[in-house]
């Protein structure tokens, strides 16, 4: 291959090789013909002419992913400044994910099923330090954990118990339908789809004649809300939405989603979750569809939670969906029962029937487990795997000594229990559950027990009932909130206050009759 020259505009080659020379090293460089050349120069020609100042930083900085001191690498991509961004990102949400209980399994698995959530984190650092991006600096470890954690403590506030749930709401569906592998992509295809990429990564920035962004840029950004990081992940992971036009796609369907209830600051994450609904004809797909999914029992109030929290839902085809539904209704479920778990937990769609839903489901009936029931109340635990996450739970309860009738009884009352790590999360609550007083039967009757935050919850709590020396059931100790847990605690020590109190005046009425 012929050497590909050094890019002509001084200005890009600077910045191209001081972005990559503070992250990338010992790189092998594969070299393009001039040709290609011109495709890459193609794509920033007007930018670098006409951009303002911090649109121009921020295309260099996006232009470094597939260029290395004038060089083209379609191969190099993946270690660009992003990617680093996006694994500094993933190694805060394990420390995080850690801190609250979970292994590394777990937490790892999480990860891996939360690609939107990582990207949105990204858009997150840019945003709060936008400043320091621009003029190249560099953030540390501590500065990037800094302005995350929050965010992910605001997930945390918000999802509860279920903080894997709302940081997988984030994603892609975690389980995919098998396909057919795809053939091998020649270089030239990679370089092509790399040259999509990078052009419209440079419309979205791109200045008219009269000046002026594009026209959709404005509208998404003027009215919507959206910023320029998110408009460039949209363009990186979907090209095709650049070219959408204001009036024929976004407007109509962001309008179609305020109409139905959808909060105006919701629709820059729908967007950057499911871009393609754009592409959607309303009258044709998108508004038939969602009539559809009313007919099989979606609660029409609720759809704008729906949309927000599994947008994909409604890019699916009938037969996809309708193959979760036939299912659904294979187990028992009532048409009521279907459209609820479609308005709860939509992400359900995305599991496929063949190599998930059934074999979980056929794993639960072998251990006596109502599978319509456990469907209903924990939806979520179909997309575990069963070898890695459902089996050695069910192992570690029998060898505690429960039943196999205790074990069904505990899924049957909170299956979410098998989404939870052995090592991070059942092993030492279960240690100091053994400390507590409490019957294993207590355990049977309360399974929620492994849900509660051991160091915010369990604890604290056991140690204050204890220092009270009074006795509560463990839902009550555990469920209640902070105000009605402290009201019974105070009527408890009243309660034994005046048993003390009769028990004292019992015992000087009978210490003044033996005195007569």
């Amino acid at each position: 291959m012929r050497a590909f020259s050094t890019v002509r505009t001084s200005g890009l080659s600077f910045l191209l090789r001081s972005a990559f020379n503070s992250r990338i090293h010992h790189q092998t460089v594969h070299l393009f013909d001039s040709n290609y050349e011109a495709s890459i120069q193609f794509c920033f020609k007007k930018s670098l002419t006409s951009l303002p100042e911090k649109s121009f930083a921020f295309q260099a900085k996006h232009a470094a992913e597939s260029v290395v001191d004038g060089c083209f690498n379609s191969q190099v991509s993946s270690q660009t400044l992003l990617a680093v961004e996006k694994e500094e990102a993933k190694a805060v949400v394990m420390y995080f994910l850690k801190k609250q209980g979970l292994g590394d399994v777990v937490a790892a698995r999480t990860i891996m099923k939360s690609k939107l959530l990582i990207e949105h984190l990204v858009m997150k650092l840019h945003e709060i330090h936008k400043s320091r991006y621009l003029v190249g600096r560099e953030l540390t470890t501590i500065e990037i954990r800094e302005a995350l954690i929050p965010y992910l403590e605001s997930l945390l506030k918000e999802g509860g118990n279920i903080l894997v749930d709302a940081i997988e709401n984030f994603q892609d569906p975690p389980v995919r339908e098998k396909s057919v592998p795809f053939p091998p992509v020649s270089a030239a295809h990679s370089r092509l789809l790399d040259v999509k990429k990078l052009k419209a990564m440079s419309q979205v920035a791109e200045v008219g004649p009269d000046g002026k962004l594009r026209p959709n840029v404005i509208y998404l950004m003027e009215d919507v809300g959206m910023n320029l990081d998110q408009l460039y992940g949209i363009a990186r992971r979907f090209p095709t939405f650049v070219y959408y036009s204001v009036e024929g796609k976004i407007k109509p369907v962001i309008e179609f989603l305020l109409e139905v209830g959808v909060p105006k600051s919701k629709i820059p994450v729908i967007l950057s979750k499911r871009p393609q609904l754009c592409g959607i004809s309303l009258s044709e797909n998108l508004i038939p569809t969602m009539k559809y999914l009313e007919k099989l029992g979606m609660d029409k109030k609720q759809w704008a939670k729906v949309i927000y929290r599994f947008p994909a839902l409604l890019t699916y085809s009938w037969s996809k969906i309708n193959s979760t539904v036939d299912f659904l209704q294979e187990t028992g479920l009532s048409s009521d029962d279907v459209g609820k778990i479609l308005t709860r937990y939509p992400n359900i769609t995305s599991y496929s029937v063949k190599d998930n839903l059934r074999p979980t489901a056929n794993y639960f009936h072998s251990l006596g487990v109502d599978v319509s029931v456990l469907l209903h109340r924990s939806p979520q635990v179909f997309g575990l795997n069963i070898e890695t996450n459902l089996k050695p739970i069910t192992k570690f309860f029998l060898e505690k000594g429960y039943s196999l009738e205790d074990v069904k009884t505990m899924i049957s009352r909170y299956g979410s229990l098998y989404t939870f790590s052995l090592t991070g999360n059942l092993i030492p609550k279960w240690e100091f559950f053994l400390t507590m007083d409490y019957p294993k039967s207590e355990l049977v009757k309360f399974p929620q027990y492994f849900g509660y935050s051991f160091e915010g919850r369990i604890k604290p709590r056991y140690k204050l009932m204890k220092e009270s020396q009074i006795s509560l059931l463990l839902s009550q100790l555990l469920s209640l909130s902070g105000q009605d847990f402290e009201e019974l605690l105070r009527k408890k020590l009243e309660r034994r206050a005046r048993q003390d109190e009769s028990e004292a005046l019992k015992q000087n009425d009978h210490h003044y009759k033996d005195t007569e």
